[in-house]
């Protein structure tokens, strides 16, 4: 049978059932259409209820991993355990930020995640997905229990140790707008059993969002549905108020325990949770209950003589014209979405062509929006992740230079720091909103005067800028004197229109995306050295005297070392260590005691990186080790480079032969779920990487690299084997065996069988007998 045909065959059998089945079902008795009708609207009832309550455990499972994930992520549990330094910090506040960055993704896949706060005692300081709050005051001033002060929250939430706790509903106003909401906390380590916690989650959910899990029986039947702790507290009321809710639960009429009772003139429908202890109830009103049994009655009186004729002429005429203009609608969406194969005989067109059309129109409107919205700030934080050096191999910066928008090439060039003077000392709202100001007509100034440089704010008086070489003339590169030739107009603009002093300092070329930390270490450098000789003007680290009575190794480009080695970047980490030697052996002239002493901080941190378990567990540990210690500065520094490089290469080799294991178990342990669950025809790509604790994309690109298959081609392969052994069994029908290897469809399962055996089922069966 062809698509249209098909089509107008659906057609034509709706509208005969629509009319024919409810004329003859008419014929019944009346009063056992009553029971009947209160049966199946208890059943679904509860079958809706039992849902919805899944749903919401479900969502409240997804909050609490939520919770254990902040627990091992290592960037919050060095924030927990870091100590507080007076003044303030630029590295903390660049922690505080990556943390909020890094856990901003939550509130965006997860509604009942959009509204959460961390709070960091050590630093006093409260994080929302969009905010860092450096006084808990000014997050209550935004946020707050309506009927709690700022005292009692911080003593009944902030002082104490939670886990895993629920507070139930309480009125909550959220930027001056008023609502209910409950609080799940969780103090974290979560082994916190102490009088306070390092660290406090606090995730706010809003009523209206568990009402919307709530609300199929309402919507359905005009009832009300409540939620309740196992002490009595509200969790979530719809249709109904706490009164109400207090004088049904008084009434000895009324039954706690049992299921399901007619209470005044609703059916109470009552479900407690295994796992939580929480008590559901939904209402539907009796009235609900009789309208389908008078419906009948009444279709049974007034359409049970003509519904045959009428039906199958009005049906035979409706299904012939609306089905070609069907068909050919779902041919063109067919063809767009590169789907040639049929739905199957269970399949419903319609259900095909809205989910399509309004998933399409609605995820490009929503991506559209967000994509445009979070553009400056991914290119923003680009560039701090690009001058901080903290991007690990090319392929990572390019990946990351197109998210964020970056088309030009930054294979040459320089960095800079560019110091906007007169503010220094001075911090004030008034001062800080003056200098936000000037910083903005400074890059804006500057883009007009050369678009494709790249800036980004460097604290409150300063912003780093890179300038990229052209290739528009191959014999000629961007030199010291074309930047001064660009700046020197510009600076004096600056002044003369908005009374603003710049002054800049710039560190040596880069001929890499890998070599702009190198730069804008150089001009931090040499903005130190500026600003303490109170020079003035544009400043080059090529003209600056450098020190010589102690070596170059800071400890940021130390950190960049241990990291890049503990990825396995091999090349990096010798590019790192060639940065090291070149600062302190072509731009400075050591002593040999700071020579030997460079020599010693190196190996200390190569033995830092070997004490970790990481290495600690490898073979080759004690030979690495001792190669360590046997350096000595006894010949020349590039000897001691060589050998540097030597026991860079084989720690990175063996990260690789970490990672390559732990890839493979990973693999395996998937394959023995999948080999356990298969059956399962809810067993998604979402459910494997919940079980591997490891995102989706992660979980299937590592199975393509290490087993060269898709993930979904091994689950259809392992169903399929199974199906075959089954299928030389005469004991199953096909149908029975589609169900037994996880495919609700049996004509999918048909389908599948064939395109991965090359035979259909039936005869693959035959080749048996």
């Amino acid at each position: 049978m062809n698509r249209h045909s098909r089509i107008f065959r659906n057609f034509l059998i709706s509208y005969i059932v629509i009319l024919i089945i409810p004329s003859l079902a008419g014929y019944m008795s009346y009063r056992t259409s009553i029971a009947v009708t209160q049966s199946i609207s208890i059943e679904n009832s509860v079958t809706q209820l039992q849902k919805s309550q899944q749903m919401l455990e479900r969502r409240m499972a997804e909050v609490e991993g939520f919770t254990r994930q902040l627990a091992l992520n290592q960037d919050l549990y060095v924030l927990m355990n870091e100590k507080q330094r007076s003044g303030g910090d630029e590295g903390n506040v660049y922690g505080i930020w990556k943390i909020m960055k890094e856990v901003m993704v939550f509130s965006q896949t997860n509604d009942f995640l959009k509204n959460y706060y961390i709070y960091l005692r050590n630093y006093n300081v409260v994080l929302t997905p969009g905010s860092a709050y450096f006084r808990p005051e000014h997050y209550y001033d935004s946020a707050h229990y309506t009927k709690l002060s700022m005292q009692q929250w911080k003593s009944m939430i902030m002082d104490k140790t939670h886990s895993r706790e629920v507070m139930p509903l309480m009125p909550f106003s959220l930027n001056n707008i008023s609502t209910s909401v409950i609080s799940y906390m969780q103090s974290l380590p979560l082994d916190s059993f102490g009088e306070q916690a390092p660290a406090t989650v606090v995730v706010l959910i809003d009523q209206k969002t568990i009402a919307s899990l709530l609300s199929g029986v309402k919507e359905r039947y005009g009832g009300w549905t409540y939620v309740s702790n196992a002490q009595g507290d509200a969790i979530s009321m719809l249709g109904i108020d706490e009164k109400d809710t207090m004088a049904m639960n008084a009434d000895s009429a009324f039954n706690k325990e049992k299921q399901s009772q007619f209470y005044k003139d609703d059916l109470v429908i009552t479900i407690r949770s295994a796992s939580t202890g929480w008590i559901y109830r939904a209402g539907i009103p009796r009235s609900a209950l009789m309208e389908n049994a008078n419906y009948i009655k009444y279709i049974s009186w007034s359409v049970t003589g003509i519904a045959i004729l009428v039906g199958l002429v009005v049906g035979w005429f409706l299904s012939l014209r609306n089905s070609a203009p069907i068909n050919r609608l779902l041919g063109v969406m067919r063809e767009q979405f590169g789907k040639d194969e049929p739905i199957g005989r269970s399949g419903n067109e319609y259900d095909f062509l809205q989910g399509n059309i309004s998933t399409i129109i609605t995820s490009n409107r929503a991506l559209e929006q967000e994509l445009n919205r979070q553009l400056p700030l991914i290119r923003d934080a680009f560039l701090k992740r690009l001058v901080a050096g903290e991007f690990q191999t090319q392929e990572e910066i390019g990946a990351a230079a197109s998210q964020a928008g970056v088309g030009l090439s930054l294979r040459e060039g320089y960095v800079g720091i560019l110091h906007i003077h007169g503010y220094a000392g001075l911090d004030s709202v008034e001062i800080l909103n003056e200098l936000s100001a000037a910083r903005l007509l400074l890059k804006q100034s500057l883009r007009d005067v050369d678009s494709r440089i790249l800036m980004t704010d460097l604290g409150s008086d300063r912003v780093v800028a890179i300038f990229p070489a052209t290739h528009e003339k191959t014999d000629e590169q961007l030199s010291m004197a074309d930047i001064e030739q660009l700046l020197e107009p510009f600076a004096a603009m600056m002044f003369s229109e908005y009374k603003i002093t710049v002054t800049g300092s710039f560190g040596d070329p880069f001929t890499s995306e890998m070599e702009v930390s190198r730069s804008y270490e150089q001009a931090k450098e040499t903005m130190g050295y500026a600003d303490y000789m109170q020079r003035k003007g544009f400043l080059w680290y090529a003209n600056i005297r450098q020190e010589s009575a102690t070596y170059y190794y800071p400890l940021d480009m130390e950190l960049r070392l241990i990291s890049t080695v503990r990825a396995g970047e091999e090349t990096e980490a010798k590019r790192i260590v060639g940065s090291v030697m070149q600062q302190n052996t072509e731009d400075r002239e050591l002593s040999p005691e700071m020579a030997n002493q460079l020599i010693v901080e190196l190996k200390g941190t190569l033995l830092k990186l070997l004490d970790q378990k990481a290495f600690a567990e490898s073979e080759q540990f004690e030979e690495v080790k001792n190669r360590v210690l046997e350096i000595q500065l006894t010949g020349t520094i590039e000897a001691v480079r060589s050998e540097l490089d030597r026991i860079i290469e084989a720690m990175c080799g063996m990260i690789t032969s970490k990672k390559n294991d732990l890839h493979i178990k990973t693999v395996e342990q998937i394959k023995q779920f999948i080999a356990a669950q298969y059956g399962d025809s809810e067993l998604t790509l979402y459910r494997i990487a919940e079980q591997a604790e490891r995102p989706e994309k992660y979980i299937s690109q590592l199975f393509k690299e290490v087993t060269g298959t898709n993930l979904s081609d091994h689950l259809e392969k392992v169903r399929m084997d199974r199906a075959a052994e089954l299928l030389q069994d005469k004991s199953y029908t096909v149908d029975e065996i589609a169900l037994q290897v996880g495919y609700n469809s049996s004509h999918s399962f048909r389908r599948a069988f064939k395109r991965v055996m090359g035979v259909a089922p039936s005869a693959y069966r035959q080749s048996f007998d």
